[in-house]
């Protein structure tokens, strides 16, 4: 393995090279990466290979580990010690707000292509993770569906989960979205975030941040938070600033998460949007029936042919659509219809609340607004618009603003479950009394019977198929999300609301 001083010099030269750090800044980025790995010395020497950067932060992690200066030399440590080294690269906050504010002067695409470069290049974004991120395409009957097996995201090793419950806990920052987090240490129970680099918005006069998401689930996966640490809350205002960030970026969509429990994301405790340069199946998804909306005969109005139950509304007044908006809003907050088993609240608790997505389109804002309702039952302990438990060896979790839009966010544990169910079905061995996956038991059974000679395919064909069920799975999981089925009944329902609206 090459030394000290050749590692630090290849980084340096690699930082140099992208663009990261500036030339002048060279010798400056070394000595604190000279410092960080606790070395006095430097000899220089010719970089004369262009390696990988995993490789070469690879090698300098063990060089750390070799002198102890890795907590423990496990994925945890080892994420927040090289966060710490390229660091040493990253320009400051403040160069990379006037960098973006230049060009964005100039084209607001070059902005965002050159911001999203730099996230990577500053592994803020670690891109030979994202590539291990298993994707395919499910054709659906409401369009092509996108599916996800997440890996990037790596999962915390024993020791790391017992030290983490054995830390001080701490309250700075106070979550994972707070602006200040920018340039923090991290911790065993908080990731290293000294690379992250975030855009500040105004919206009517607050101030909100701009910054890539480090998981990527999408092509240029983006979140919009609030400066303030408040609770999600979907309003009046939420439309309006949806709407006003298409304004300053029109080639990204926007959208927030709900603001109840089940049917929100998994932050609920800070607002905050997601966005993205992505085309999402529920964007294709045409209008199956237009629909008009008293007092807003200019807005172009429709209910989309989604599993999800969804209203989308255009047009180019701004301030007409978030009026329209926040009508709809209000009147499904306070909407019950038993026959539908719609309930606006139960015992108090409220259950009504809408994912809102914005976009432009044709030179027109447009706002899709998806109905959502977070009621429970003794069937359905999670949820009755929530995937049945009949589906939850497949995806159990939330469906949150990226499902709704059609991208299927699944567990890890699917990768090596779905090659233990290939090697057991070419086997002919018990699926019910394998541990790893009894789960899908069932479901294997109800798909044999789909296939003409199931077993007598490669273990190739046998993963393709599990691969379309899953995608089949996804779909159904979006239909048990959504308030109103694609039934005639469940499109009467639909009506109902909109004539409700309309009173």
């Amino acid at each position: 393995m090459k030394n000290i001083s050749e590692l630090v010099n290849e980084l340096v030269s690699y930082g140099v090279k992208c663009g990261l750090t500036d030339p002048e800044d060279a010798i400056y980025a070394r000595n604190r990466l000279l410092e960080v790995m606790g070395e006095d010395e430097y000899t220089d020497s010719a970089v004369n290979e262009e390696r990988d950067l995993e490789v070469i932060l690879s090698d300098l992690l063990d060089a750390a580990a070799e002198k102890g200066l890795l907590t423990d030399n496990t994925v945890t440590y080892r994420d927040l010690f090289d966060t710490k080294l390229m660091a040493c690269l990253t320009p400051l906050p403040s160069s990379i707000v006037k960098e973006f504010n230049r060009r964005y002067s100039v084209s607001k695409t070059d902005a965002t292509d050159w911001f999203y470069k730099m996230c990577c290049d500053s592994d803020y974004i670690r891109r030979y993770r994202i590539k291990k991120d298993k994707r395919w395409k499910y054709l659906s009957k409401y369009g092509e569906l996108d599916i996800t097996i997440n890996l990037s995201k790596p999962e915390k090793d024993p020791k790391a989960i017992a030290a983490a419950l054995n830390a001080k806990q701490s309250a700075y920052p106070k979550c994972q979205l707070c602006v200040e987090n920018t340039g923090y240490a991290g911790r065993v129970n908080h990731p290293a975030r000294q690379t992250i680099r975030t855009i500040p918005l105004n919206f009517n006069g607050e101030e909100w941040r701009f910054q890539y998401s480090p998981y990527v689930y999408y092509n240029e996966h983006c979140i919009v938070f609030c400066g303030e640490h408040r609770p999600m809350k979907i309003s009046k205002d939420t439309f309006s600033r949806l709407l006003s960030f298409e304004d300053y970026l029109p080639h990204y969509f926007i959208g927030s998460n709900a603001d109840l429990p089940i049917v929100g994301g998994s932050i609920l405790t800070h607002d905050h949007f997601q966005g993205g340069h992505y085309t999402f199946a529920m964007e294709k998804a045409e209008i199956e029936k237009e629909v008009n909306f008293k007092g807003f005969e200019d807005i172009k109005a429709g209910i989309v042919k989604w599993p999800l139950s969804v209203i989308r509304i255009s047009g180019k007044d701004k301030e007409r659509l978030v009026a329209l908006a926040d009508k709809i809003l209000t009147a499904w907050r306070g909407y019950t219809d038993k026959e539908s088993f719609i309930f606006a609240e139960t015992d108090g608790t409220p259950h009504n609340t809408i994912t809102p997505i914005a976009r432009m389109r044709d030179g027109a804002y447009e706002l899709d607004l998806v109905l959502r309702n977070n009621i429970t039952t003794d069937e359905h302990p999670l949820g009755v618009y929530h995937p049945h438990a009949k589906l939850h060896h497949i995806k159990k979790e939330n469906i949150g603003l990226i499902e709704v839009m059609g991208l299927a966010v699944l567990p890890s544990r699917l990768v090596s479950e779905m090659d233990t169910l290939a090697e057991d079905i070419l086997k002919g061995s018990d699926i019910a009394a394998d541990e790893k996956v009894k789960s899908h038991a069932e479901w294997i059974n109800e798909i044999k019977d789909s296939y003409e000679d199931f077993e007598g395919k490669s273990k190739e064909e046998i993963l393709d198929i599990l691969k379309a069920e899953i995608g089949k799975v996804f779909e159904q999981v979006l239909e048990d999300a959504g308030v109103y089925k694609c039934t005639p009944e469940g499109r009467e329902g639909f009506d109902r609301f909109v004539e409700y609206v309309n009173k």
